[in-house]
């Protein structure tokens, strides 16, 4: 790099529109419903061009799944010690994810209309369902237990978790988020600890 070559600022004016961007995206999502969501209604609200996101994102969908991948990207919670009790805190936190202002907004953008976005928004949504998963299982494994497969749990805990969410069914709480886990446990075909 020569003197008359100006240095790249880590962060800048393209950090700063950024994070005003998913700012505002995530203070829409709790306004409003999914439907009202725009990029014009974005772009005001975060002080930007409509044009500077279309650039930057292309599509509305692209950037709530950009947007949700960041609110749900942290890390698990330490182990109980107790897997029953392990799954129960991840099937309340999954449900609360998906429950929390805009959480199924960005959920639905994951899975997008676009077939190309559809797939990669369904690889994400399912990376990070199995991540949470993969962290309960291992440290039960490290336990010596035998804990049901990532499958068996994505159908018994997850899936119904979201099938209710996305379908606003009544009685989809924190009730409902442990008795799968309950039910998981009672079934006969169920590994006992």
């Amino acid at each position: 790099m020569n003197a008359d070559t100006p240095a790249k600022r880590p962060g800048g004016r393209s950090a700063r529109v950024q994070a005003a961007v998913h700012q505002a995206v995530t203070d829409l999502a709790r306004e409003r419903e999914t439907a009202q969501l725009t990029i014009p209604a974005v772009a005001e609200r975060a002080g930007v061009n409509p044009t500077t996101i279309y650039r930057r994102w292309g599509t509305l969908q692209a950037l709530l799944a950009e947007v949700a991948t960041l609110h749900t990207a942290d890390a698990p919670p330490p182990s109980s010690g107790d897997l029953r009790t392990d799954l129960e805190a991840y099937a309340i936190r999954t449900l609360a994810d998906l429950t929390r202002p805009g959480g199924i907004a960005f959920f639905r953008a994951e899975v997008a209309p676009d077939i190309d976005e559809r797939r990669s928004g369904l690889r994400e949504c399912l990376h990070r369902a199995t991540v949470g998963l993969e962290a309960v299982l291992e440290a039960s494994r490290g336990r010596g237990e035998t804990p049901p497969s990532t499958e068996r749990l994505l159908d018994r805990i997850v899936a119904p978790l979201y099938f209710r969410v996305v379908f606003s069914m009544p009685g989809t709480d924190e009730t409902y988020a442990r008795a799968l886990v309950t039910d998981l446990f009672s079934d006969p075909s169920q590994p006992q600890r």
